[in-house]
């Protein structure tokens, strides 16, 4: 599976958090697209509209086992999709920002 680590990924990449309300409500990265794994077949159609034509989606979720399922089901519709390796706790772990929706800081729950 195509995977990416949290200190190659650059401010101006695409990312899909596909964890649950209660885990994004907690924190997320900043511009991310939210949508949960559990609404994710749905809502197919906001990916699709959002991310970048012939661009990377880099998919994230707590620790990696999610957004691996997400990221297999993208390749196989033919979208060029990496897995964040780790998640969002190496994300918080790397000092990369954690917000809220309000722009406050954030917590990985």
């Amino acid at each position: 599976m195509p995977t990416v680590g949290v200190v190659d990924l650059e401010d101006s990449d695409f990312l899909l958090d596909v964890r649950e309300d209660d885990e994004w409500r907690a924190g997320h990265a900043e511009g991310a697209l939210h949508i949960p794994i559990s609404e994710f077949v749905a809502r197919y159609g906001e990916l699709t509209e959002a991310a970048p034509q012939d661009g990377r989606v880099h998919v994230i979720c707590r620790s990696g086992a999610r957004s691996a399922q997400v990221t297999m089901y993208l390749v196989q519709q033919g979208i060029d999709a990496v897995n964040v390796d780790g998640g969002m706790q190496v994300w918080q772990a790397a000092g990369r920002p954690v917000v809220t929706d309000a722009g406050q800081p954030g917590f990985v729950l």
